[in-house]
């Protein structure tokens, strides 16, 4: 069959689907682009927001215009929570957020039957972690390796605890030899990731914790990079810091939750830590890793947010000097606590947001020209500019820089300016 797929949503989703493109295509079906004719489309959905609801809905039935002979087959988190609705899309085939491979297994099946079958278990009680390969069918320059699965802290905003279950773990052994074939299939940098990295093994026996998988991957690396998903705020420890530091093959980098610089709205919020317990993370990251990159997600507008307290969290962004911030204004999740309080009205929101990302525009340019003088190892990944190639720095900092057929090459690069949000550089010596 000629297979069509198009994914929203997280870094997870993302891996989930090179998983299936590769039994796909190990199966023989050819894999096609989301506007080709295709036998069969699968649209990994995303649920973080209703946003994301709405946007699942509108691939769910572009598929469907582009051919109506076509099967339909829909995974991930929005058909996982909102099964029900799902079904009133005409789709063929619903999957939730488990299961992959006999997610694929039923693809053939509802092509030969034609008629809708539902594959959706109850997330709150999965106890295995599946083991997808890892790697894609594309690029062989970054790979994610996903090392676990799950969520148990149930943020009054967030609904993936409920799409995905309790945490679940890729067992280390596992991960250290995902990890060597990875390396053996060319890629030059590998991405561990996962719906809530930090809370790696706590499923597992024993008391194994992120750090020792992190130096298990990184052994198992050799010459390849290793990059750190999110992390939570109180993973980073001294002890993590010291171990970390040790691995000359970690990119500094290192994206650390916040949502919000003011205790009252993380209370409200239901994060596990403080503004004091992120200062304390933040300083030992700059302590142990002088020159690296701390970004962080930040919400705007969250129920019950005053002005005083959007002020405080301003004030506590520009103390801790971030090198990117992404920044999102609140959007109702129904399903979640967070729904249910008083609501910041929208356009005190989109107000805030602009300011938030006035702040965040000027941290991220102060982080950019601190980094021109210095020579960078970069991974070049893709054309930019005639004449000019870009990839990242270890840092995550997208860089440019003269040169062809650069692609999946490890090239030091002088940084010389900034341009935009973009390094630009050249080739050293």
């Amino acid at each position: 069959m000629r297979i069509a797929i198009y994914t929203l949503g997280c870094k997870v989703n993302q891996y989930e689907t090179q998983a299936m493109e590769q039994e796909l295509a190990a199966q023989g079906h050819e894999l096609v682009d989301f506007e080709q004719a295709a036998d069969a489309y699968i649209i990994n959905t995303c649920s973080v927001t209703a946003v994301s609801d709405k946007k699942s809905r509108q691939m769910i039935r572009r598929a469907k215009k582009r051919n109506p002979a076509a099967i339909i087959a829909a995974c991930g988190c929005y058909v996982q929570t909102h099964t029900d609705e799902a079904k009133s899309l005409g789709i063929d085939l619903i999957g939730g957020t488990g299961q992959r491979m006999e997610f694929l297994h039923q693809l053939l099946t509802a092509a030969e039957e034609r008629k809708t079958r539902v594959l959706v278990d109850d997330a709150l009680h999965r106890h295995d972690f599946e083991i997808l390969p890892a790697g894609g069918q594309h690029s062989r320059t970054r790979a994610m390796l996903k090392v676990e699965d799950g969520c148990r802290n149930f943020c009054t905003y967030c609904i993936i605890p409920f799409a995905r279950g309790p945490v679940r773990s890729l067992p280390l052994e596992e991960a250290a030899r995902q990890t060597e074939q990875l390396a053996r299939q060319g890629y030059r940098e590998v991405v561990v990731t996962g719906i809530e990295i930090s809370s790696w093994g706590q499923d597992l026996p024993g008391e194994e914790s992120l750090i020792d998988l992190l130096e298990a991957v990184s052994a198992a690396a050799g010459a390849m990079r290793v990059r750190l998903g999110s992390l939570e705020p109180r993973t980073i420890t001294e002890e993590f810091c010291r171990r970390a530091s040790a691995l000359k093959n970690l990119c500094p980098h290192f994206h650390l939750s916040l949502q919000s610089g003011c205790d009252a709205t993380l209370r409200r919020m239901n994060r596990r830590y403080d503004t004091a317990r992120f200062t304390e993370s933040a300083c030992l990251l700059h302590r142990f890793f002088p020159d690296c990159a701390l970004t962080t997600d930040l919400i705007v507008g969250f129920p019950g947010e005053t002005e005083e307290e959007f002020s405080a969290t301003l004030d506590f962004i520009r103390r801790c000097g971030f090198a990117q911030i992404h920044v999102f204004p609140y959007s109702v999740r129904p399903g979640t606590k967070a729904a249910d309080m008083e609501q910041v009205p929208k356009n005190i929101k989109e107000e805030r947001t602009a300011r938030a990302g006035e702040v965040a525009a000027a941290l991220h340019k102060k982080y950019l020209l601190s980094c021109v003088g210095k020579i960078v190892p970069v991974l070049f990944e893709q054309p930019g500019a005639p004449g000019f190639y870009t990839g990242h720095a270890p840092n995550y900092m997208e860089v440019s820089a003269p040169g062809e057929n650069l692609h999946n090459c490890l090239r030091p690069v002088r940084i010389t300016a900034v341009e935009g949000s973009v390094l630009k550089g050249e080739i050293a010596p």
